[in-house]
């Protein structure tokens, strides 16, 4: 590809030339959107999610390379024995609302991860937070950690309820207890991420903690930006067909 579009330049002088860098800009693009796209939880949570809708986020993940499909529990065994290894399954716990007691959000990531799940998005109990119970939180996190074990936990705070100094105690919560990620949003609240919210979290979380954006993430741009600020992973329904030019609408 690389010596035909060389060879045209040399044939065809200043015209071609041109031709060449509208080329290789369109090859960087291409790159950047792959590399974006690696960073993607390629997400489908709604609550009437057909199995041939997932089937569709599959086949999508597998062709774009997504990090991970962010499923239902309920499907994760269908797709661990259709798919096997080509995909990473990512799933949520007590979602969308976050208080289900710890040992039922402990029984959902046992289950999740017996079923096939590599990945588990847990939901912070907002109630207790709202209440300044930090500590229990704290503890709740590490709890489910201990659940996953080497599997990557992300703590869903969801913003969009938090004060500043919540948020900051979130982070403080997240480190301590020793999870892999924080996460913004379940995309089912009253807001998503924001750049803001992104750079409070890295101004307070440990060295160890990774970030991810949800929720709100509606164009490419958006994208890019969150990944510049040093989000490792986007979570949004949108991404692929954004990539593909497409008009979305989705989480």
């Amino acid at each position: 590809m690389v010596l035909k579009i060389a060879i045209y330049g040399l044939h065809f002088g200043q015209d071609g030339i041109r031709i060449i860098n509208k080329a290789f800009k369109k090859m960087e693009d291409k790159m950047t959107v792959k590399e974006m796209l690696n960073h993607v939880d390629h997400t489908q949570l709604k609550a009437f999610a057909t199995w041939e809708d997932i089937v569709k986020l599959c086949e999508e993940a597998i062709t774009y390379q997504t990090a991970s499909v962010c499923v239902p529990p309920t499907y994760i065994k269908q797709i661990h024995d259709n798919y096997g290894d080509k995909i990473n399954i990512c799933t949520v716990v007590g979602f969308p609302l976050g208080y289900s007691v710890t040992e039922a959000k402990i029984a959902e990531a046992e289950r999740a991860l017996a079923d096939g799940c590599n990945e588990i998005d847990m939901v912070v109990n907002i109630s207790d937070v709202k209440n300044g119970l930090f500590d229990k939180v704290e503890e709740e996190i590490r709890q489910l950690k201990e659940a996953c074990g080497s599997h990557i936990l992300k703590v869903i705070i969801e913003t969009c309820y938090l004060t500043e100094e919540e948020k900051i105690a979130m982070c403080k919560a997240v480190t301590a207890a020793g999870a892999d990620y924080i996460k913004t949003s379940t995309g089912f609240g009253t807001d998503g991420a924001t750049r803001e919210d992104v750079e409070l979290f890295k101004a307070h979380i440990g060295p160890n903690v990774k970030i991810k954006a949800a929720g709100g993430v509606s164009t490419l741009e958006d994208m890019k930006m969150f990944l510049a600020l040093g989000c490792d992973r986007i979570g949004t329904s949108r991404a692929v067909g954004l990539c593909k030019g497409e008009l979305t609408e989705g989480y």
